[in-house]
């Protein structure tokens, strides 16, 4: 048999890569919070590779589904809280099955490219390279498809407390990513050359080791600080607690009142924070003003509003003259959350679940930033926070600094809240700014630019934050080149898999 034809066999039978991919569905999911062993991502990398080597789009398809099933089941088991199992398994089953079909390229990558390109280089640079770049286009297809997509499960948000996270200041967490599959896949392709015999090629993977260890975070220039209180109410803000009049608005002021006298710029409370539309409620209304003209400044806070006959997910910054200056409404309202798609096909299904979602939110269009006292004041509004398209244009307005707003109530006591915690730690690492991470139920922080913990609430816990948070100024080449290499490394990955086909079908 030729060495050609031998490359393209299988490394492992289809039963032993089913159980690898299983494993690498385990590790990749350790990998998050709240085990957030993030040195696990790159065994469950290599051997997700490895089970993919040489296999076919049949058995491309098993791997792919077993290790997406399994992996978006455990990373996502906080959906059966209160709902049960049923929207767990459907989002488990759809994000897996989504993944699989988005695997079966590299699979393709590993059996084309040898052919095309059979010289050490090309096994050693440009198909690890190729693969990476599918893996990036695969977490872009399923983060952005269907409804919008669900892109909380990308390799580069697993390694917000790892030493690599300074990288997605550089090149995005999309780029990062690309880094650690592309050094995982040159390892593969090392081991498979054995090369150990000879050591010069290695030289790429330990070069690229050290830049990912040693890159420091990206520079931006201090731009002062402001003084904000973020307030965690503790509140019945779940979907099934029980809520008597003004609960909500009372948890909060409660935990506020202590924050009275102090020197403040801007009081910020989390996603829910108010009963119902302030705009509404001239009582809430009246409450909010009070409480502004009390602390002397200017409150964010957030609640279900309705304008034009359409309901939003909105943040206000209400001020002491009586109402609220500036809004942002919620980009990316959850699907089967905060509304319905195709409403009647699903209501066909299940009834009992789907009748439970009575408002249908709709997608805001104003700017995710605010200004306050002439500084920019980015917002994201729960999960926009994994959304790129939101921060990107939060910083591209001139944020100085984020603020993140949720609620964590649904989900009280899973890893959930520790898993949107580390996403906010790689925004702020990402684009240079503080985040101030505020939730109905915790646990909340304030972030410096660097990643580090100012301070912090803990989960279950009525309490406020009050720090001078650091300002920045300046975009980050993360920011800016960001979007541009994730368009790169899509496309670039499906060019150069159709020149693999074509070079290995000439040959």
């Amino acid at each position: 048999m030729s060495e050609s034809r031998a490359r393209q066999r299988p490394l492992l039978p289809l039963w032993a890569a089913v159980i690898a991919a299983a494993f690498a569905g385990l590790l990749m999911y350790l990998a998050y919070p709240g085990a957030a062993v993030w040195i696990l991502a790159f065994p469950a990398t290599a051997l997700l590779l490895v089970s993919l080597i040489g296999r076919r789009f049949g058995g491309a398809l098993l791997v792919g589904l077993v290790y997406g099933i399994l992996f978006f089941a455990l990373l996502v088991s906080w959906t059966s809280r209160y709902l049960g199992p049923v929207p767990w398994a459907a989002l488990s089953v759809l994000e897996g099955a989504l993944t699989a079909f988005a695997l079966v390229p590299i699979a393709l990558a590993y059996r084309w490219l040898p052919r095309a390109f059979p010289g050490t280089a090309g096994r050693l640079l440009l198909l690890p390279s190729v693969v990476a770049a599918l893996w990036v286009g695969r977490e872009l297809f399923v983060g952005s498809w269907p409804y919008g997509g669900f892109p909380w499960a990308r390799i580069g948000m697993s390694q917000a407390e790892s030493p690599l996270a300074p990288a997605t200041s550089w090149l995005g967490v999309s780029g990062l990513g690309f880094l650690m599959v592309l050094l995982v896949a040159i390892l593969v392709e090392a081991v498979r050359l054995r090369l150990w015999r000879r050591p010069l090629p290695l030289v790429v993977p330990a070069a690229l080791v050290v830049v990912l260890m040693l890159t420091p975070v990206f520079p931006t220039a201090g731009a002062g600080s402001m003084r904000i209180a973020a307030v965690q109410g503790n509140g019945p803000t779940g979907y099934f607690d029980e809520r008597p009049a003004f609960s909500v608005i009372d948890a909060q002021t409660d935990a506020t009142a202590p924050l009275y006298g102090e020197d403040v710029d801007l009081l910020v409370w989390p996603e829910g924070s108010l009963d119902t539309d302030p705009f509404q409620n001239e009582t809430l209304a009246r409450r909010m003003t009070l409480i502004a003209t009390r602390m002397g400044a200017p409150l964010l806070a957030n609640a279900a509003t309705g304008r034009g006959g359409r309901y939003y997910n909105t943040s206000m910054l209400w001020t002491d003259a009586g109402g609220a200056t500036q809004l942002h409404d919620k980009r990316h309202p959850v699907p089967f959350g905060e509304y319905v798609p195709d409403r009647p096909f699903f209501n066909a299904l299940a009834p009992d679940l789907i009748g439970l979602i009575q408002r249908e939110y709709t997608p805001g269009e104003n700017p995710p930033v605010i200004d306050v006292d002439g500084v920019g004041v980015g917002l994201a509004i729960c999960f926009d926070v994994i959304y790129d398209d939101v921060i990107t244009e939060s910083m591209n307005a001139g944020a100085q600094v984020l603020v993140f707003q949720t609620n964590n109530a649904d989900f009280r006591g899973t890893d959930e809240n520790l898993q949107q915690l580390a996403f906010a730690r790689m925004r702020a690492i990402e684009t240079g700014r503080s985040v101030v991470n505020i939730s109905t139920v915790g646990t909340s922080q304030i972030i410096r630019p660097d990643g580090t913990t100012v301070t912090s609430l803990d989960a279950g816990e009525a309490g406020a934050m009050l720090e001078d948070v650091e300002l920045r100024s300046g975009l980050t080449a993360g920011v800016v080149l960001g979007p541009w290499l994730q368009l790169l490394l899509l496309w670039g990955g499906l060019g150069a898999l159709l020149i693999g086909w074509w070079r290995a079908r000439t040959r």
